[in-house]
């Protein structure tokens, strides 16, 4: 596997490649990123990771400093799957000086997750956007666990006219239910066996849907209820329409549930599709 960390080297080794499937992450890699890094396998002669954890995603109240930084082992994880390259740029690369220019994320941006974390996706647009013209890849690969950002980064391809394809990977999910993430390293013994509630959650509104009940938001307030009177801080747990995030309405078929609640420190997300009856 080859490490570049500057945008001129990266470019020579991009002109030596033929097809290639890129993995964007911020490094601390699991068992996700790695069936994210398999699924690019199969899209492409070739594969690309990138590494770099994002100052402009995060808050200021944000866990930007004590983010989990495994560089050492995540490259060994890299090599086991047989990645091609690795762009792992020092943030003075990627933003020599202040970025003036942002991506502006459509009105959805400041539901959901952008109402809990403003300009959160003007953050990850902008840097996706760079690493796109950075790595000019043929294919990008993305984990539906952040469902909010996939629809984000996959219009922002579609209405910029970007030459590549989007492709979305599957949740990976421990035995118990919990959706794989760097941040569940922070959960305490305790928290870890309660942190499946949240999934659980989910799976009771998607049933209730299944059942018949279309009236989504007091679906939602229940399941946060649920949480809370377990010890969580629920953000929100909302039912939408999957093809654009929008309030779902009982016309509506193809839907998603998606949740972020705090469990003492620590943010957790997550999401189920479903399809009504």
């Amino acid at each position: 596997m080859r490490i570049v960390r500057t945008i001129d080297d990266l470019r020579k080794a991009r002109a030596t490649l033929g097809e290639l499937a890129l993995v964007p992450t911020m490094g601390n890699l699991h068992a996700g990123h790695v069936s994210l890094l398999r699924l690019a396998r199969s899209h492409a002669t070739t594969v690309a990771a990138t590494i770099f954890v994002n100052r402009l995603q995060f808050a200021p109240t944000d866990d930007f400093e004590s983010y989990p930084r495994t560089f050492e082992d995540d490259c060994e994880k890299l090599r086991a799957e047989g990645v091609d390259l690795l762009f792992a740029p020092d943030e003075r690369v990627l933003y020599p000086r202040p970025q003036a220019y942002l991506v502006e994320p459509p009105p959805i941006a400041n539901e959901l997750e952008g109402a809990f974390r403003p300009r959160f996706f003007h953050g990850v647009a902008t840097v996706v956007l760079k690493l796109f013209n950075c790595v000019q890849p043929d294919v990008a690969v993305f984990g539906m666990k952040d469902y909010q950002q996939l629809m984000i980064v996959r219009n922002m391809v579609d209405q910029l006219n970007l030459p590549l394809m989007i492709v979305e990977g599957e949740t990976i999910r421990e035995a118990d239910g919990l959706a794989m993430s760097s941040r569940n390293g922070y959960l305490s013994p305790a928290e870890r066996a309660e942190a499946p509630r949240l999934h659980r959650q989910l799976q009771a509104v998607r049933e209730s849907i299944r059942s018949g009940r279309t009236d989504f938001e007091p679906l939602g307030e229940q399941a946060m209820h649920e949480l809370h009177g377990a010890g969580w801080k629920p953000d929100y747990i909302s039912v939408r329409r999957r093809e654009d995030l929008a309030h779902a309405t009982a016309a509506d078929r193809e839907l998603v549930v998606l949740a972020a609640a705090r469990l003492g420190g620590t943010r957790l997300i997550d999401n189920l599709e479903l399809r009504a009856p």
